[in-house]
């Protein structure tokens, strides 16, 4: 029997994210979730009167093609992605994961051979810019374990936020979010172990309520490139290619990241950051603040919409809010400042905007959790 919940979240995604028109070609990668829900997506999709496209991965198979990787492989791999995604109009990704650290224990120079020749190639350089797209996760009993959750009571979580949403309000609620932002030069947070500064002057800022995530609730920009001086502690972990990284402490000068610690993980973090030259500069700023979710669980696409959060992202900037850098690396690292994670302030030209992750600014109040 089908899952009534799949055709909510399918509507969501293909009525609501990306507006599938008739005749549209509708790219849809799956990673090991339901068929049921792959069928579902086809449906709708077609319902809509969109021509689905469908591929199938699992990660343990991709894990072995990043493994034995050449650059000529993944060059070649590369322009055929690149060159279906430029076919179509829209993209739907699902991804799943049966183990989160799958990844984990591929060499750091196979890994970027993929980042560089695949996914900057063909995801940061084609499908973002310049398709209708969404990206989402799957819940499955590894997310609900490291969300330290049972199985059913995260899936019942995982709907309600994902499809329960009224994102046309979410919408409203932040365009005064906006206008603050659009006029606004300097930027100055403050935390525990934070003390940092960049401006943000001419760099629109763009808002997403269900466009391009599921689950969404968060406002980015991005600090004009050298513009970044001071030090970060971030206090939400963060999985990045196939390692889960905690403590990240970051120090600027001038918008480069002069030194970078995570304890035990500190050789893996610089050897990320070394990447390119654009993977020690910032290429997004965001404030979140979807309200049903409150606590980190190694999951961007949920961690980065923490209520009461910011991530401050090295790495590749969109061209929607674009402050030049570019990079393979776009890794959006999470810090949370409500009262519970030992608070914070963000002040905007020397005025306070957000204490403890909520907003002070009676306009901004619909977006306080």
């Amino acid at each position: 029997m089908k899952d009534p919940r799949f055709t909510k979240l399918a509507n969501v995604l293909v009525n609501h994210s990306i507006r599938v028109k008739n005749g549209d070609k509708v790219l849809i990668e799956v990673f090991d979730i339901p068929s049921d829900f792959t069928v579902e997506l086809i449906r709708v999709v077609s319902e809509a009167g969109g021509l689905p496209l469908v591929s199938t991965y699992h990660q343990p198979v991709l894990r072995s093609l990043f493994q034995n990787a050449t650059a000529e492989q993944m060059q070649t791999i590369g322009e055929i992605e690149r060159a279906r995604m430029e076919a179509v109009q829209c993209y739907i990704g699902v991804r799943g994961s049966n183990n989160i650290s799958e990844m984990s224990d591929i060499p750091s120079d196979r890994m970027s051979l993929y980042e560089k020749h695949w996914w900057h190639y063909v995801h940061s350089q084609v499908r973002v810019p310049k398709t209708r797209w969404v990206v989402l996760r799957w819940p499955n009993p590894s997310m609900a374990q490291s969300a330290g959750m049972s199985t059913e009571a995260f899936e019942d979580f995982y709907f309600k936020v994902c499809a329960e949403v009224d994102y046309a309000e979410m919408a409203a609620s932040m365009e005064p979010l906006k206008e603050l932002l659009d006029r606004t030069d300097m930027v100055h947070i403050t935390g525990p172990g934070t003390d940092l500064t960049f401006s943000i002057k001419d760099i629109p800022a763009v808002g997403c309520a269900g466009s391009s995530n599921i689950p969404d609730g968060e406002m980015f920009t991005c600090p004009v490139r050298n513009s970044v001086n001071g030090v970060i502690q971030y206090n939400a972990e963060t999985l990045y290619r196939g390692t889960v990284f905690s403590g990240i402490r970051l120090e600027f000068k001038d918008g480069k990241i002069v030194n970078a610690t995570a304890g035990s993980e500190t050789g893996k973090l610089n050897d990320i950051l070394d990447s390119d030259e654009g993977a020690r500069y910032i290429g997004e700023w965001s404030l979140a603040f979807n309200p049903g979710i409150k606590h980190p669980m190694r999951d961007i696409l949920f961690d980065e919409k923490i209520a009461g959060s910011f991530h401050l992202t090295p790495g590749q900037a969109y061209e929607e809010a674009d402050n030049g850098n570019r990079s393979q690396v776009h890794w959006d690292m999470v810090c949370i400042q409500r009262e519970e994670y030992g608070g914070g302030e963000i002040s905007f030209d020397g005025v306070l905007i957000r204490k403890n992750g909520v907003f002070l600014p009676p306009a901004l109040h619909g977006l306080n959790f």
